[in-house]
């Protein structure tokens, strides 16, 4: 009685040469097929045959031989944001991860929560990325930056309001998103205005400067800026709002969209008239905001494409000693609309 052969873990993994002998192509032509080598010219129909028999065998190429061919990882370490930045923000960096998946990159994110600046280059570096993209949640430093680079890491990019002295730092100034505000709210005769400060953990990095900005705008003008401590929640909401007419402010800049829907509708529920007592103003332009009674006044950000982060990170990693000029990469301006 005959016996169908057994599957078993330690089955044969298919290898490049397997691949070879299937596709009737040199091990050379399949490395350059699954490795996406511009270098060398490879006919279409060979390449599509060189793939066609990698996925019938089930054959993956080995990250880490590629890499020592290479002499560096294809891979691009984004540390993963442990605060909530927003869906402005994440579009952003979704449009960067498509972006450098179509360069060949491989987008790994690292959890770095709890992690100081000189812990983060450490656990980073130890994965020998090619690049690395800091979003300004942790602080880099020059020694980690050298540290990154000693690892083998081509290109390091900060994201925040800080340069940092070896990385290639673009500035994102929130202080534009507050000027803008209070630009606005100026115009329309406000004076006395708050401005709500989030009260969870992290968003200190874009709240502070936000304030700075508001402040630095009516500095001569005769108005007034009041901080505002909120939680995102309706209880916090809804306690800021039954002392509102004890404020006796006249607009507010809450932070962001989100926030400011909160308080508006909270502001709403206890008789506060928007915009009649009150302007309200969020920012970030999100689409809800539109859909609002009063529909929410707002300040754009103008972010750049994921693009054009993407092609920053290719051109450094694949030359290194290029000088290029740190930059800002945000502009601010209002969009006014009912609430103010």
């Amino acid at each position: 009685m005959s016996q169908s052969p057994k599957k078993s873990a330690d089955q044969t993994v298919p290898t490049s040469t397997d691949v070879a002998r299937l596709a009737g192509v040199s091990r050379a032509t399949v490395s350059y097929v699954l490795n996406n080598t511009s270098a060398v010219r490879i006919s279409e129909p060979t390449r599509r045959r060189v793939r066609a028999a990698a996925e019938e065998l089930g054959y993956v190429p080995h990250a880490a031989a590629r890499s020592l061919r290479a002499g560096h990882t294809r891979m691009v370490l984004l540390p993963t944001a442990h605060i909530p930045v927003g869906p402005l923000y994440g579009t952003f960096f979704n449009e960067l991860h498509w972006a450098l998946r179509d360069l060949d990159y491989t987008v790994v994110q690292y959890g770095s929560l709890g992690l100081t600046g000189d812990e983060a280059a450490r656990a980073w570096a130890e994965l020998r990325p090619v690049a690395v993209v800091s979003l300004g949640e942790i602080t880099l430093n020059p020694r980690g930056v050298q540290l990154l680079k000693r690892s083998g890491a081509k290109a390091v990019v900060t994201l925040g309001a800080q340069r940092v002295e070896g990385a290639h730092s673009l500035v994102m100034d929130q202080r534009e998103v507050g000027i803008a505000a209070a630009g606005h709210l100026l115009e329309r005769g406000h004076r006395r205005i708050g401005a709500v400060v989030p009260e969870e953990p992290g968003l200190e990095i874009f709240s502070k400067p936000r304030l700075a900005g508001l402040r630095k705008a009516v500095t001569g003008t005769g108005a007034t800026v009041e901080p505002l401590a909120m939680r995102y929640d309706e209880e916090s909401a809804a306690a800021l709002a039954a002392r509102w007419r004890d404020l006796a402010l006249d607009a507010v800049f809450a932070y962001n969209d989100e926030y400011a829907q909160l308080l508006m509708r909270a502001l709403q529920d206890a008789g506060v008239d928007v915009p009649g007592h009150t302007a309200v103003m969020g920012a970030d332009n999100l689409l809800m905001g539109k859909l609002l009674r009063p529909r929410l006044s707002t300040v754009q950000l103008e972010l750049p494409p994921g693009q054009y982060l993407a092609d920053l990170i290719d051109r450094l990693v694949r030359h290194p000693s290029e000088d290029v000029e740190d930059s800002g990469l945000m502009g601010a301006y209002a969009v006014p609309r009912e609430s103010s």
